[in-house]
C-alpha cells in the first residue's frame, strides 16, 4: 500500500504593492521632472506609508558644479516634484517632510541628481 502523498502548502497571497522603506529617483541634468517608471516606486512608498504611521522624509542632492543657489532650488523643485506625487497617491501632506536640499561634494554628477525618499 503506497502512503499518501501530503497535500501542497497553499500558495501566498499576492501583495497588491510591495511595500517599500526607501527608494532614490535619479534626475536628468537640469530637469525637474519625474524619471520614467518612478509610479512603481512611488507606490510602494505610499504602500508603506499607509501601512505604518511615519513619516515619508524627502532629501533632494545636487553636485557642486554651477551655480550653487541654482543648483538648491533644483534640487528643491525635484523633492517637490516627489512629494506632489506621493500627495496625489494619498498620502496626506503632513505625513510627508521635505529636508533642505544638500550638496554632493564628490563622486558621480549622475548619483548627486536624486531625491531620496525614506519612511521614519
Amino acid at each position: 500500500v503506497a502512503s499518501p502523498v501530503p497535500a501542497a502548502a497553499p500558495a501566498p497571497a499576492p501583495a497588491a504593492a510591495a511595500a517599500a522603506t526607501q527608494a532614490k529617483f535619479f534626475f536628468a541634468s537640469g530637469a525637474s521632472e519625474l524619471p520614467a517608471g518612478a509610479t512603481d516606486s512611488i507606490a510602494k512608498l505610499v504602500a508603506s506609508a499607509k501601512a505604518g504611521s511615519g513619516k515619508l522624509v524627502i532629501s533632494g542632492y545636487h553636485d557642486a558644479t554651477g551655480d550653487p543657489a541654482k543648483n538648491a532650488e533644483l534640487a528643491k523643485q525635484r523633492a517637490i516634484a516627489v512629494r506632489d506625487a506621493i500627495k496625489a497617491a494619498g498620502v496626506a501632506e503632513d505625513r510627508i517632510e521635505l529636508k533642505k536640499p544638500e550638496q554632493v561634494n564628490a563622486g558621480d554628477a549622475a548619483e548627486a541628481r536624486r531625491v531620496e525618499v525614506s519612511v521614519q
